[in-house]
């Protein structure tokens, strides 16, 4: 296998230039065998698709119920000061 076959593979199967080294390209037989099955498939009259499964909307419409008092809001919280969740510090103040 020379260079110009491991790039074609290595096109073929996704693989990025910068992950993947020539070298290890050469030594992975069983990638470039499935990449030469891949190849022979008959995919002529096959229509390109973006997905295996139709996606669908999994939304739901929005509905107004009752909201949670302050109180039952912060019951289950770890830590409360002033009437707010405390979390962690993550930034240092300017």
């Amino acid at each position: 296998m020379d260079r110009r076959d491991v790039l074609r593979r290595r096109i073929l199967q996704r693989i990025d230039r910068r992950e993947v080294t020539r070298q290890d390209a050469r030594g992975r037989p069983a990638d470039v065998a499935y990449a030469d099955q891949v190849t022979a498939l008959a995919t002529e009259d096959v229509p390109p698709t973006s997905h295996a499964l139709p996606l669908k909307n999994v939304f739901r419409p929005d509905e107004i119920g009752p909201c949670l008092s302050q109180e039952k809001a912060l019951s289950t919280a770890p830590e409360v000061e002033q009437g707010r969740f405390k979390v962690p510090r993550i930034m240092e103040e300017p």
